[in-house]
């Protein structure tokens, strides 16, 4: 049975097609946001890093990651029925994809919107790794996660024959999925990594903070895409999602930067840079089932949490080179949970009502429980795979790599010359 053409709506497909573009995009602005935080010597190893996943994540999830996320009827794992793309464009509907869940859209549209949250999530953990992880290593990291780890928790939350799903947690865009994943992933990998050489005694600072700044835009241009994009329809809901994404990441901001102020006594670009990620984090999961201030509340609430969680590494003595558990692990929780603060189904009667929209703590209970069960396994799960690696063929560079830094020792290369 094929896909009717009167059941496509072409509207709903020109957005998703025009969203998957604009995520596409956030993994190069992903690629310098981080690379203009590292030493000048890391650069070329940071870009290349999150231009491989591009490839690499890409190729498995046509493979087998989409199937194992949205294939079969199993609430843990799916099936190997669309495997290497097989009948994505002649099939009728998605398993679980029925009813209200109906999509509108190509299967092929909703695979390759899908396609690049596979690929930016496991980019995020470059951030955390900075400086001194084997390019060899990271290739075979990333790719066994693509297979073993995201896709899993994808099936859990984002699919309707997930446990969570059915559980009734709420992810609108990748709270759970992405932010929470990768964080606890970024986690698991640095404290079987180590500390970068030197650190935290020797400064480190960023060596280019205009290309951050520029990574920086980039991202909160192509998280419209990631949000208002999972809408899965050109509608209401999209001009919702984008709305609450853009105010969220500028009370961020604002709010960092007050805290950043009243601290050291600077605002800084960098702080506003941060600022603004958190805030569109913790609004993802958020985005398409709150109105209202609620947006407000949330980026308000991200800022200040994720810059006082900053000091995390240094207090536990771990090496998160460029704050990725600060910013997507703490930014993932704090939307995760206030969403079940603020869920409101009279802007989507899809979700649930949340404590102060007269819904009780149901749903904060569920919240709660897809925060801990996503961070377990993917903390375990990545953590082991990062073992396994390390004592084959090893993580890290050696010191003498590492002091000339990736751009040589890995790639040969160097992002500028004198």
């Amino acid at each position: 049975m094929t896909i009717l053409l009167a059941d496509i709506d072409s509207g709903a497909t020109a957005w998703v097609l025009t969203s998957t573009a604009l995520v596409a995009f956030m993994t190069p602005g992903l690629a310098f946001f981080y690379g203009g935080m590292v030493r000048s010597k890391n650069m070329l190893g940071m870009l290349i890093q999150n231009f491989f996943a591009m490839g690499l994540i890409s190729i498995i999830w046509a493979a087998v990651g989409f199937s194992l996320a949205f294939g079969g009827t199993g609430q843990f794992i799916g099936n190997l029925d669309f495997a290497f793309m097989k009948d994505l464009a002649k099939v009728a509907e998605l398993p679980g994809y029925t009813g209200d869940f109906g999509l509108i859209i190509p299967i092929l549209a909703f695979f390759a919107y899908q396609m690049m949250f596979a690929v930016i999530t496991p980019a995020l953990i470059t951030g955390a790794t900075a400086d001194r992880m084997k390019f060899k290593a990271y290739a075979v990291l990333i790719g066994v996660w693509g297979i073993i780890v995201y896709p899993v928790v994808a099936r859990w939350v984002f699919s309707p024959n997930g446990w969570l799903f059915k559980r009734g947690a709420l992810d609108f865009a990748g709270g759970a999925v992405v932010h929470i994943n990768a964080g606890a992933a970024a986690l698991a990998v640095v404290l079987v990594l180590g500390k970068r050489r030197g650190w935290p005694s020797e400064s480190m600072p960023p060596h280019n903070l205009p290309f951050t700044m520029l990574g920086t835009g980039i991202l909160w241009f192509g998280w419209f895409g990631f949000n208002a994009g999972s809408a899965l329809g050109a509608n209401g809901l999209a001009a919702q999602a984008l709305v609450n994404t853009h105010l969220a990441a500028a009370a961020a901001m604002l709010m960092w930067l007050v805290a950043e102020k009243l601290r050291t006594g600077h605002a800084t670009s960098l702080g506003a840079a941060s600022g603004a990620v958190a805030g569109l984090v913790a609004i993802t999961p958020c985005a398409g089932f709150v109105g209202g201030a609620s947006p407000l509340i949330i980026g308000a609430v991200a800022g200040v949490v994720c810059y006082l969680s900053l000091s995390l590494k240094t207090k536990f003595g771990f090496d998160d080179s460029l704050d990725v558990i600060a910013v997507h692990l703490v930014g993932g929780i704090v939307g995760a949970m206030m969403l079940g603060l603020f869920a409101d189904t009279t802007v989507n009667s899809l979700g649930f009502d949340g404590l102060f929209s007269g819904g009780g703590s149901a749903l904060l209970s569920d919240q709660f429980v897809a925060v801990v069960a996503t961070m377990l396994f993917s903390f375990v799960v990545t953590g082991l795979a990062a073992l396994a690696i390390d004592r084959t063929i090893g993580l890290r560079v050696s010191t003498e790599d590492e002091l000339i830094g990736l751009d040589q020792s890995q790639h040969a290369e160097t992002a500028y010359h004198s």
